[in-house]
């Protein structure tokens, strides 16, 4: 079976208060994007989804379809920066592609994408 790799993530709560404080943000229907430079040559991924969205089976769906999104996206993106995903109820409902083309028109604004 053929290894996918891992994406590195961001696990710890300091991490993620660091980027939430002192990060800039970009906001989506579906999702609010937080990016920080890190001091490395790659991104670093986190997403968080409130429990006020749904019991576990919800949440998780959500967070899988966020990261997937990023995962496609990564080679487009500038390389260097912590970036936290918040997920949003829409989220859950909404076609693929319009997460792609969201999540795509949130990097640009931060300028995380490659021109």
């Amino acid at each position: 079976m053929a290894s996918m790799k891992k994406a590195t993530t961001l696990k710890l709560n300091y991490e993620f208060r660091r980027v939430y404080s002192k990060g800039s943000s970009g906001v989506s229907p579906f999702f609010v994007v937080y990016a920080r430079p890190n001091r490395s040559c790659r991104n670093r991924l986190g997403v968080t989804v409130s429990t006020k969205l749904g019991k576990a089976v919800v949440r998780n769906r959500i967070r899988r379809r966020l990261r997937e999104v990023y995962r496609l996206a990564q080679g487009s993106m500038k390389q260097g920066y912590d970036v936290v995903l918040v997920g949003r109820r829409r989220a859950l409902a909404a076609p693929y592609s319009e997460l792609e083309r969201a999540f795509r028109r949130t990097c640009e604004t931060l300028e995380l994408w490659e021109p």
